[in-house]
């Protein structure tokens, strides 16, 4: 018997995954065929579903990858040594995925079919609690040493409400350019930060 890679079949999912993904947003999931997916990963239908038997079961994969990433990335921010510079750096990555054509399109994408599919609407849902969970633990971990001025789940749907509106500002209105967003974003993160917020010294 042929001794399975568990490497090696990590990153044949991820190749799939990252095909995938580049279809979905060029052409749409529903426009996509598994055959251009496997023409775009460099192999045959078969191979392919040896690991993911439909498209559906792609783009679950695709929700729950970017769910794990995020969760890690939050991880990574809370642990670090300077958590204020921590929550800077992650505003400044989300406002450049948010901005980014390929992702904006791969997003719409995968909300669209969360309106039609139970299961992908479930996905998502698990998706944004991620998100939102790791965004007040983080901002938590900024304020620990001080009386925050709101909630830190409050400053974090704000947070959410002005990222969630620059991706989709970017899709209705091409004129709304990466320096509107920032300087909006900018503005609410001072109001997050201890320092800026409560008049206190940095």
């Amino acid at each position: 018997m042929r001794k399975i890679d568990p490497i090696k079949q990590q990153e044949r999912r991820t190749q799939i995954l990252a095909a995938a993904a580049d279809c979905f947003a060029e052409q749409g999931f529903h426009s996509t065929s598994t055959a251009q997916i496997c023409a775009r990963a460099g192999m045959s239908p078969g191979n392919l579903f040896h690991y993911y038997g439909s498209k559906a079961e792609i783009i679950e994969a695709l929700i729950a990858a970017d769910t794990e990433s995020a969760r890690e990335l939050m991880r990574q921010a809370c642990a670090a040594p300077d958590a204020r510079q921590a929550l800077t750096d992650w505003v400044a990555a989300q406002l450049a995925l948010h901005q980014d054509p390929g992702y904006v399109r791969l997003g719409m994408e995968i909300l669209a079919e969360a309106v039609r599919n139970p299961r992908v609407h479930a996905l998502v849902m698990e998706n944004e609690a991620a998100r939102k969970a790791g965004l007040v633990a983080l901002l938590q971990t900024v304020w620990e040493r001080r009386a925050p001025p709101q909630p830190a789940a409050e400053m974090a749907d704000t947070l959410l409400l002005l990222l969630d509106g620059v991706y989709s500002r970017s899709v209705v209105d091409p004129a709304f350019g990466a320096a509107a967003g920032s300087r909006l974003l900018e503005q609410a993160l001072l109001r997050c930060l201890p320092g800026a917020a409560a008049g206190e010294p940095a």
